[in-house]
Order: C-alpha cells, then sequence, then structure tokens
C-alpha cells in the first residue's frame, strides 16, 4: 500500500470521481442511479463538501491518481438529524480488496471526529459481502433492512442499513 495518499478531495479530482462512480451507476447495483451521470450532476453533489466540518469527501490516490473516495453527507434535510450523516465509498474497481477503502473510512472518521455528530449510517445494496464485511469491520452493526427497495436491471434489490456511533 506504499504510495497511497489520502486527501480532502479537491475541484480537479470530480472527472475522476465521476468515472468510479460512473462504472458503478452502469454495471452494479450497488448504486440506484440507473444511468450515468454528467459532469454538472456531479458538481451539484460535490459542492456540498468542505474541507472540515461534518460534510466531507476524501480522495485515495495512488501514483497521482484517484482510486477512490469516502464521503460524509447530510442524512436527511431535517434539523433533529443534524448530527446524523450518511456514509459512502467508492474504489476504482481494480482496486478493491486491497485495503484501501479501510483506510479511506478511517481517515473519513478522524476527519469528522469532534463535529458534533452522533452517528454515522451506511446503506447498502444486498447481497455485496465485501461492502457488508468494511461496515462491520469499521465498527458498523446492522439495523434493518429494506426489501426491494430498489427496482435495477429489471429486478428488485434490498437494502441493508448499518449505523456507527460516532461519540
Amino acid at each position: 500500500m506504499s504510495g497511497f495518499v489520502i486527501r480532502a478531495a479537491e475541484q480537479g479530482d470530480l472527472p475522476a470521481l465521476l468515472t468510479i462512480y460512473n462504472h458503478y451507476v452502469e454495471n452494479t447495483s450497488i448504486t440506484f442511479d440507473v444511468g450515468a451521470r454528467t459532469l454538472a450532476q456531479r458538481q451539484a453533489w460535490f459542492d456540498q463538501f468542505g474541507t472540515s466540518g461534518r460534510y466531507q469527501c476524501l480522495v485515495g490516490t495512488k501514483g497521482g491518481e484517484v482510486i477512490g473516495w469516502a464521503c460524509s453527507a447530510r442524512f436527511k434535510e431535517r434539523a433533529a438529524y443534524d448530527t446524523t450523516v450518511e456514509t459512502s465509498i467508492y474504489l476504482a474497481s481494480g482496486e478493491v480488496g486491497r485495503g484501501y477503502g479501510r483506510r479511506l473510512y478511517s481517515a473519513l472518521f478522524e476527519a469528522i471526529a469532534g463535529k458534533d455528530l452522533h452517528c454515522a449510517f451506511g446503506g447498502v445494496t444486498l447481497p455485496n459481502e465485501a461492502s457488508v464485511g468494511l461496515h462491520l469491520a469499521m465498527g458498523f452493526t446492522p439495523v434493518g433492512v429494506l426489501h426491494e427497495a430498489g427496482r435495477k436491471f429489471g429486478r428488485y434489490w434490498d437494502v441493508g442499513w448499518y449505523q456507527k456511533n460516532l461519540e
């Protein structure tokens, strides 16, 4: 894992983030977007993040190339949810299973520590042993399953929800 660097995402990273994300949109059930996203659509997503505070996006690079990211985003709009975030993590398809996800998630939780957050949720399209394993290894616990919550590729998919207390 030498040469793997984690840092705050920058505007110039957006095309690489889009490429990584669109791979999963077009080829997997991992995300429930059903059509490739445009740069403008991902810009609107990217604009929610800062370099400090509750909502952050970190990238992992190898040889100067972005190979993944982890982020914390608003869970819901209502004010009572302000101390809760939803986390996401994506790696370039050729980089999965090498420990980068765990390092990125660890760095994200370090970055948002002390930001008046009580818990984080992660949603995982099921089945997905790798993502479930990552969430469990990072201290998340399963809290429920939304059965047949999304339709993609002509079938319905369950979503498992995982929670990590941050205090």
